[in-house]
């Protein structure tokens, strides 16, 4: 089963993780939010499966371009 990484596609601070590691997860479901310009823009999973890891803490500051979770599919 490959891992799959979801990245976020803008920069800002992390200000919901919805999701818990070890939960499972559809394509296009949001497994984080991050605030940037005083919206909450969501990031999606790319693929199906299972919530591998959480690489990032809730107030942690992200680049855009960063890996944020891992799903095992």
């Amino acid at each position: 089963m490959p891992d799959i990484k979801i990245v976020t596609e803008v920069a800002g601070r992390v200000c919901a993780l919805p999701i818990e590691v070890g939960g499972s997860v559809g394509d296009g479901d949001d497994v984080a939010f991050v605030e940037a310009m005083k919206m909450e823009i969501p990031v999606a999973s790319p693929a199906a499966g299972k919530l591998k890891s959480i690489l990032v803490s809730l107030d942690d500051v992200v680049a855009e371009g960063q890996v944020l979770a891992i799903v095992e599919t």
